[in-house]
């Protein structure tokens, strides 16, 4: 599982003590000031270091340093629960889809309400050019690495997770969605929906592929 940091030192280690038997962190350290990467290898994850900033080019040096044939990517900010991984894994390993999104079932106070709004859209516009009954874009993901690869994204800012959708539905991937828990995350502000600055970076760069 490829997890991209960007000072998440307060809320990894919860995130790791729940990562399901057969899987292994990647963290892959976006140049956090916080001592993340140092808080991640000693919970025993295996960390390398990303220094171009950007959610994608995080993203992508995961995936090109990961060796398992499944991938899974996750925020590691503690929103998200790791042990909800099998469950999205599943689909892509079983040969039923290529691409599992995990829809968020929010709790109170987990998702601003300018970022529902925000992915409410996108999630229609997933649905009308993909056709998969998408209702999320969904920051757990899993697929295969090598069909990753080959779809060879160029997205390294906030757009990376739609490219990827976008992608994967303009060369026939099967692409379906799992439901997952989603919780307050742990310390701080979220880099995209905690704040309208962040959002509006966001919609940039996904209006930006939109177009």
């Amino acid at each position: 599982m490829i997890l991209p940091a960007l000072d998440e030192a307060e809320a990894i280690p919860q995130v790791l003590t729940r990562i399901p038997a057969g899987y292994r962190a990647l963290v892959v350290d976006n140049r956090s000031t916080d001592g993340t990467a140092a808080v991640a290898a000693q919970d025993g994850a295996r960390v390398i270091a990303e220094p171009r900033r950007g959610f994608g080019a995080a993203c992508h040096a995961g995936l090109l340093a990961a060796e398992t044939d499944v991938v899974c990517f996750m925020d590691c900010d503690g929103s998200l629960d790791p042990r909800e991984l099998t469950r999205v894994a599943r689909p892509v390993a079983d040969g039923r889809a290529e691409l599992c999104l995990g829809a968020r079932r929010a709790e109170p106070g987990a998702w601003p309400h300018h970022a529902r709004i925000a992915n409410r859209v996108l999630a229609r516009e997933l649905r009308r050019r993909t056709g998969a009954a998408l209702t999320d874009l969904g920051p757990m993901r899993a697929a295969r690495r090598h069909d990753l690869l080959a779809l060879a994204l160029r997205e390294r800012g906030s757009g990376w997770p739609l490219e990827m959708v976008l992608s994967a539905g303009a060369a026939g991937w099967r692409i379906t969605e799992v439901t997952v828990t989603y919780k307050p995350r742990v310390g701080g502000r979220s880099k995209i929906s905690g704040s309208l600055t962040g959002t509006a970076r966001a919609v940039r760069d996904m209006g930006a592929l939109l177009r």
